[in-house]
Protein backbone atom coordinates (compact mmCIF):
# COMPACT_ATOMS: atom_id res chain seq x y z
CA UNK A 1 0.00 0.00 0.00
CA UNK A 2 2.88 2.35 0.82
CA UNK A 3 4.00 2.39 -3.03
CA UNK A 4 0.77 3.05 -4.43
CA UNK A 5 0.25 5.89 -1.80
CA UNK A 6 3.75 6.55 -3.34
CA UNK A 7 2.82 6.51 -6.83
CA UNK A 8 -0.27 8.56 -5.74
CA UNK A 9 1.89 11.36 -4.29
CA UNK A 10 3.90 11.44 -7.37
CA UNK A 11 1.05 11.90 -9.80
CA UNK A 12 -0.46 14.45 -7.59
CA UNK A 13 2.74 16.39 -7.01
CA UNK A 14 3.25 16.52 -11.38
CA UNK A 15 -0.68 18.01 -11.58
CA UNK A 16 0.13 20.53 -9.38
CA UNK A 17 3.45 21.29 -10.86
CA UNK A 18 1.99 21.58 -14.07
CA UNK A 19 -1.08 23.78 -12.51
CA UNK A 20 1.58 26.16 -11.22
CA UNK A 21 3.24 26.54 -14.59
CA UNK A 22 -0.22 27.68 -15.74
CA UNK A 23 -1.09 29.72 -12.87
CA UNK A 24 1.13 32.36 -14.55
CA UNK A 25 2.85 33.16 -10.51
CA UNK A 26 -0.60 32.70 -9.07
CA UNK A 27 -1.90 35.26 -11.70
CA UNK A 28 -4.61 33.12 -13.01
CA UNK A 29 -7.34 31.57 -10.50
CA UNK A 30 -8.23 28.21 -11.71
CA UNK A 31 -4.64 26.59 -11.82
CA UNK A 32 -3.51 28.50 -8.95
CA UNK A 33 -6.21 26.02 -6.85
CA UNK A 34 -5.54 23.21 -8.91
CA UNK A 35 -1.74 23.64 -7.89
CA UNK A 36 -2.78 24.04 -3.94
CA UNK A 37 -5.24 21.29 -3.67
CA UNK A 38 -2.84 19.35 -5.71
CA UNK A 39 -0.12 19.67 -3.19
CA UNK A 40 -2.13 18.94 -0.42
CA UNK A 41 -3.41 15.64 -1.93
CA UNK A 42 0.49 15.16 -2.81
CA UNK A 43 2.20 15.69 0.62
CA UNK A 44 -0.72 13.93 2.69
CA UNK A 45 -0.17 11.09 0.26
CA UNK A 46 3.17 11.14 0.84
CA UNK A 47 2.89 11.20 4.58
CA UNK A 48 1.18 8.25 4.50
CA UNK A 49 3.12 6.05 1.92
CA UNK A 50 6.62 6.68 4.73
CA UNK A 51 4.65 4.73 7.33
CA UNK A 52 5.88 1.48 5.43
CA UNK A 53 8.69 2.40 2.98
CA UNK A 54 11.83 4.11 3.99
CA UNK A 55 11.98 7.98 3.82
CA UNK A 56 14.88 7.60 1.64
CA UNK A 57 13.73 5.07 -0.92
CA UNK A 58 10.16 7.04 -1.18
CA UNK A 59 12.10 10.65 -1.52
CA UNK A 60 14.27 9.64 -4.38
CA UNK A 61 11.76 7.70 -6.41
CA UNK A 62 9.56 10.43 -5.70
CA UNK A 63 12.22 13.18 -6.83
CA UNK A 64 13.43 11.05 -9.61
CA UNK A 65 10.09 10.22 -11.22
CA UNK A 66 9.45 14.16 -11.10
CA UNK A 67 12.69 15.22 -12.67
CA UNK A 68 11.91 13.13 -15.74
CA UNK A 69 8.28 13.32 -15.85
CA UNK A 70 9.21 16.86 -15.85
CA UNK A 71 11.33 17.54 -17.99
CA UNK A 72 8.84 15.79 -20.55
CA UNK A 73 6.94 18.59 -19.64
CA UNK A 74 8.65 20.97 -20.46
CA UNK A 75 9.75 20.08 -23.74
CA UNK A 76 6.48 18.29 -24.81
CA UNK A 77 3.96 20.74 -23.63
CA UNK A 78 5.74 24.14 -22.73
CA UNK A 79 8.35 23.50 -25.85
CA UNK A 80 10.70 24.01 -23.42
CA UNK A 81 14.44 23.03 -24.64
CA UNK A 82 16.60 20.63 -22.93
CA UNK A 83 20.61 20.30 -23.22
CA UNK A 84 22.15 16.89 -23.94
CA UNK A 85 23.74 18.04 -20.45
CA UNK A 86 20.84 18.21 -18.68
CA UNK A 87 19.83 15.40 -20.31
CA UNK A 88 23.21 13.69 -19.05
CA UNK A 89 22.08 15.06 -15.25
CA UNK A 90 18.94 13.12 -15.37
CA UNK A 91 20.50 10.29 -16.35
CA UNK A 92 22.90 10.21 -13.52
CA UNK A 93 20.38 10.90 -11.27
CA UNK A 94 18.44 8.28 -12.10
CA UNK A 95 21.65 6.23 -12.15
CA UNK A 96 21.71 7.18 -8.31
CA UNK A 97 18.08 6.15 -7.46
CA UNK A 98 18.29 3.06 -9.24
CA UNK A 99 21.88 2.18 -6.66
CA UNK A 100 20.18 3.50 -3.89
CA UNK A 101 17.06 1.20 -4.00
CA UNK A 102 18.93 -1.46 -4.62
CA UNK A 103 22.03 -0.72 -1.77
CA UNK A 104 21.37 2.16 0.10
CA UNK A 105 19.11 1.53 3.07
CA UNK A 106 18.96 -1.61 5.37
CA UNK A 107 15.58 -2.45 7.24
Amino acid sequence: MGYILLGIAIVFELIATTCLKYSDGFTKLMPSIGSIVSYSICFYAFAKSLQSVNLSIAYASWSVVGIIVSALLSVFIFKENITITGIAGIVLILIGVILLNLFGTVK
